[in-house]
């Protein structure tokens, strides 16, 4: 059965992928961007089973009226994913206040009005998918993206709770977390903070981690399965890695963080009372 899936960020990467892929099977999508104009193409190419939609996730008021124009053109709304953000690059000493608000704007609070927005409408239904695109950064860090993966940590505990309180409701949520891919995260759509020359050898070292070296990240058109089998299993996770690279690294820093907790037990145990 035809779905409808609502696609925020959705004219390039991953975004883009991801509707061409559901329209090609039979979905009707409703997908987003700030400029319409890099949907053209769809829109053409597959008609009335695409409705392409100006909107600007951080504005409240456009983002319930977008979710609720979807619900009423095609009669139901059955996925909403939240794709739309992007990566500012800069260390914690660099980041201006302007950059600090816009990605916190953009990755945690226009993911927050999306969801605001849908939620009605998929309880009512009695049933609904929330996929929240995170990061294999919003369980782990790396210098000089922290502003970046402070946004991604918040849409991780937001969604763990949204999960609790819709459960029993007809609602899932699931967070993706990809490693990196050859999107255009790192590129036009990334902001470079004013650099501090104290920082330059840190920067150098995070280009050195072979999970950050362009040649080895993922193919965005390889991910096109996993997405579609995540949107029809019966029992979606809360939590799905993308790529070859997040499943070892979340390993590694969980096992830190563990063995890093249990060396401080006594300590905290004392702090009790």
């Amino acid at each position: 059965m035809a779905k409808t899936i609502f696609i925020t960020g959705a004219s390039r990467g991953f975004g883009k992928i991801w509707a061409e892929a559901f329209l090609k099977r039979g979905d009707n999508v409703v997908a987003t961007s700030r400029n319409v104009a890099g949907l053209q193409d769809l829109a053409d190419a597959y008609g009335a089973a695409f409705l392409p939609l100006a909107l600007d996730i951080t504005n409240r008021a456009q983002s319930l009226a977008a979710v609720q124009q979807a619900k009423d053109h095609f009669g139901t709304l059955d996925v909403v994913i939240n794709n739309a953000g992007y990566g500012v690059f800069g260390a914690v000493e660099e980041i201006s206040e302007q950059e600090a608000r816009d990605i916190i704007d953009a990755n945690l609070l226009g993911t927050l009005w999306v969801t605001q927005a849908a939620l009605p409408i998929l309880r009512a239904q009695g049933h609904g998918h929330i996929i929240q695109l995170s990061s294999i950064l919003g369980i782990n860090t790396a210098q000089t993206l922290g502003l970046y993966s402070a946004t991604k940590f918040a849409v991780e505990g937001l969604s763990e709770a949204l999960a609790l309180e819709v459960k029993d409701l007809g609602i899932h949520v699931t967070l993706v977390e990809p490693n990196g891919f050859k999107t255009d995260f790192g590129g036009s759509s990334a902001v470079q903070s004013q650099p501090i020359a104290a920082y330059d050898k840190v920067k150098e070292a995070l280009w050195a981690i072979p999970s950050f070296v362009p040649d080895n990240y993922g193919d965005p058109l390889a991910t096109v399965p996993a997405i579609l089998q995540l949107v029809d299993s019966e029992n979606p996770p809360l939590r799905l890695f993308l790529g070859r690279d997040a499943y070892p690294w979340a390993q590694q820093v969980y096992g830190e963080r563990l063995a890093n907790w249990a060396a401080w037990q006594d300590v905290a145990v004392e702090a009790h009372g």
